[in-house]
């Protein structure tokens, strides 16, 4: 069987990329929705219209069966998803692909590869699926370096132990999450660990990004699903002893989940793995008033129900997904469980939203809003994908904040966005917000947002109000990032949010672990004896 290719340019495979009439469609929908004018269709590149610069090193023999140069691979490691890289990739520019694409298949490769870019004196970029909205795999190294080489993780991908007493598996961190499922089946295990980059991001990209699952209000976060690591750096191995649990000083584990590639790459861990629930059952809770909506959730966790799922989204952006037609926003509520039926813990969780003004389906029939949710919240990217070939501007940004504060926190970071779409493109733009993961103590604010954009002129756009909702973000007392992680994108807003002591210890850690700094450059770690280069 031939493998299906991934897009060199965009989100999923090849045979996913959206039809001129459909990308239209979709950009038609939301103008009529939001009053934004669409431009004219670009068609999305391909690969015998890019020009890529010649690679500046040469592969040595003993590593021809692991790295590649060909125009395909380089392209394909050149940019993650975020908004300036489909705006570039529209535009086809390539400049900044790596000279090399490694595909190693053990830990014993990497350790190679990592001693031919130290003889060559090149830039290292740890490479997962290329799901960063943030800039976290781009080769924007700096100039001291004599090149970049992108290393994919993706041949090192299964399912090597599984631990059915402990509940737990040891695996390989290129594993894509559909692969990592598949693996563990056979034993009745799951990791239930669901970005939305489900599809088309790895285990070991989800450890170094900190990633936050969608299915997951008690386990949201990778973080608490580690058990062990192992790590190669250009200063050795580290493999952290697997454990329950541990007070034995500060975490290794924890110094490298969140590390973005910047400290090693992760080369397999030990996860904590569950039963493949048996009984599920979800509700659609619907709310006239955002405030209540959120006292609800509040409340529910406060109390100690845990549902699998609880999300909240709003009127508008219901509206625009066309899961309602905009009259109520809802709080989308799950539960599951592998050994009894979870019937009386969505009774609870109903009668606690009802007691805040919620309103719900109580008939035998099952609401299916929540299942035209997760169709279009799986369709997203790819919708997305339509926005930008039609010169609508689509994006979001995401970020936590504590329940006391989240009111006028909300109204702030939007009237800010608005203001700031406003003022760099001079037309109105749409801004809509959801709460995409909850806890006791405050919830995660994921605003989207739309804007009319001038030819040649997105890049700028979108920097302007990029900055202006980040610095927003920073000033009402929000972090920059709840899960999409750091890059180079919010780079300078991690510097204000981070104690500085902390960012020096930091520092020092990487250049012990990484002495000539060559681990993906200016992403955690400021550059400091070469300027990173900016976006065109």
């Amino acid at each position: 069987m031939t493998e299906k290719k991934l897009k060199f340019w965009g989100w999923g495979y090849d045979d996913q990329t959206l039809t001129e009439v459909e990308a239209k469609g979709i950009a038609a929908h939301i103008s009529k929705s939001t009053g934004i004018d669409s431009n004219d269709y670009i068609a999305p590149p391909q690969i015998h219209e890019i020009c890529l610069p010649k690679a500046k090193i040469s592969i040595p023999n003993e590593l021809k069966n692991l790295v590649s140069q060909n125009d395909y691979d380089r392209a394909a490691h050149t940019y993650g998803k975020s908004y300036p890289d489909y705006i570039r990739a529209f535009n086809r520019n390539f400049e900044s692909c790596p000279d090399a694409v490694a595909f190693p298949t053990s830990a014993e490769d990497i350790i190679k590869i990592l001693e031919w870019s130290d003889k060559e004196n090149t830039a290292v970029i740890p490479y997962g699926c290329g799901s960063s909205v943030v800039g976290g795999v781009e080769p924007r190294i700096g100039n001291n370096f004599s090149g970049v080489i992108t290393i994919d993780m993706r041949r090192m991908n299964r399912v090597i132990e599984v631990d059915k007493i402990s509940k737990a598996a040891r695996i390989q961190a290129g594993a894509l999450g559909p692969q990592l499922e598949d693996g563990l089946r056979p034993s009745g295990l799951t990791l239930r660990h669901f970005p939305q980059s489900f599809e088309f991001s790895t285990l070991g990209g989800w450890i170094a990004t900190r990633s936050g699952g969608h299915f997951a209000t008690l386990y949201t976060h990778i973080d608490e699903l580690v058990e062990s690591l192992s790590t190669v750096t250009p200063a050795g191995t580290i493999v952290s002893r697997r454990l329950p649990g541990s007070g034995a000083g500060p975490s290794p584990d924890r110094l490298m989940i969140g590390s973005e590639g910047a400290l090693g790459l992760i080369t397999e861990a030990w996860v904590r793995v569950h039963e493949r629930p048996k009984y599920r059952q979800s509700s659609v809770i619907r709310f006239k008033e955002m405030q209540a909506a959120g006292d609800a959730l509040r409340t529910l966790l406060q109390t100690g129900i845990w549902p699998t799922n609880a999300r909240f989204v709003d009127s508008e952006e219901s509206r625009l997904s066309g899961v309602n037609d905009g009259s109520y926003h809802m709080v989308l509520l799950g539960f599951e469980s592998a050994s009894q039926p979870t019937d009386s813990l969505m009774k609870l969780a109903q009668e606690c939203m009802a007691d805040h003004g919620g309103q719900f389906n109580a008939a035998a029939e099952r609401d299916k809003t929540a299942d035209s949710w997760r169709e279009a919240f799986i369709k997203a990217p790819f919708r997305r994908e339509g926005l930008i070939a039609n010169g609508i501007m689509h994006d979001t940004f995401e970020t936590s904040i504590t329940w006391d504060r989240l009111a006028i926190f909300h109204k702030e970071i939007k009237l800010a966005t608005e203001n700031a779409i406003l003022k760099a493109t001079g037309k109105p733009g749409h801004v809509t917000c959801r709460f995409t993961h909850a806890y006791p103590d405050g919830t995660s604010p994921y605003f989207t947002f739309h804007a009319q954009t001038k030819p040649g002129h997105e890049l700028d756009q979108w920097r302007a109000i990029k900055t202006a909702a980040s610095d927003a973000l920073i000033k009402a007392g929000g972090t920059i990032t709840h899960h999409h992680a750091v890059g180079r994108d919010h780079m300078t807003w991690y510097e204000k949010q981070r104690p500085r002591l902390f960012g020096e210890a930091l520092a020092a850690a990487k250049t012990k672990l990484d002495p000539a700094g060559r681990l993906n450059p200016g992403v955690l770690v400021p550059l400091e004896n070469g300027r990173e280069i900016s976006l065109p």
